[in-house]
């Protein structure tokens, strides 16, 4: 048992001595855990590389997860959030030009269901590991006119590292633009985190160039949300599309690609 002494050099009651032993000890815990959690972490990236994810990052959501549509009590515990991305095909978004099609629409579709039976199949695998998991849905909007959903994958990608909001307003990732499709699990397994990678779009503006809505302009703070809601309406009244999708900036969004 430490006992602690009172010190002029130490006015907040403890001694140099016994303070050093409680840092150490602090490391001593500190040293044990870490391991745990970049196992962890190991383990959960190779999971998610088996189910054919093609991006993983974890980010640490406790200073964000008061703007998710998820109960508080839920989300209590819910610290970490596992960040999945499944690539779209290049060939099906060459052929769109001004216009998304049927045939994206599809792939798109397809590529959200495998994109929440691998959450799904994580955050069973953390559950079995006695830990909690939330799976959130890859596209699952609660509010068309704002496009709201239960949270923003795009927020938690730019967290885990996997990208920067581009231009488009979508996560542009260094190696396949903003061509994916992310999902999310939120967990309050011990996991190590990842930092965002701080880039932009630079000088590129090949999104705002084809963009049928004309809602692109220089940042990503100055896109115009109600333009490009108002433009995939159209598409989907004119039934391009069965659902609200454009994706005509994706198809020439490169990242860090020439």
């Amino acid at each position: 048992m430490i006992k602690y002494e009172v010190s002029r050099a130490n006015p907040r009651g403890f001694s140099k001595r016994n303070t050093q032993a409680a840092i150490f000890t602090r490391a001593i815990k500190g040293a044990v855990f870490w391991p745990r959690m970049y196992k962890n972490y190991l383990v959960l990236r190779k999971l998610s590389r088996g189910e054919g994810m093609d991006l993983f990052g974890v980010a640490d959501i406790r200073l964000v997860k008061n703007e998710f549509a998820i109960s508080p009590a839920t989300l209590q515990s819910l610290d970490r959030a596992v960040c999945l991305g499944l690539r779209i095909s290049q060939a099906v978004l060459s052929e769109m030009r001004e216009k998304p099609t049927r045939l994206y629409f599809h792939h798109y579709k397809i590529i959200n269901s495998l994109l929440d039976q691998a959450a799904l199949r994580l955050a069973n695998f953390i559950q079995r590991k006695g830990y909690l998991a939330l799976p959130v849905p890859a596209t699952q909007i609660i509010d068309w006119e704002k496009n709201l959903a239960h949270l923003s994958h795009r927020k938690l990608g730019v967290m885990a590292g996997l990208g920067w909001i581009g231009r488009n307003n979508l996560l542009v990732n260094e190696r396949f633009g903003s061509q994916f499709r992310l999902v999310s699990v939120l967990t309050d397994m011990p996991l190590k985190t990842d930092k965002p990678v701080g880039k932009s779009c630079g000088k590129c503006r090949l999104c705002a160039n084809v963009c049928p809505a004309q809602a692109i302009y220089e940042g990503p703070e100055d896109f115009d949300r109600d333009k490009c809601f108002q433009k995939i309406k159209s598409f989907q009244a004119q039934r391009q599309v069965e659902q609200f999708v454009c994706g005509v900036c994706v198809n020439v969004c490169r990242g860090g690609r020439k």
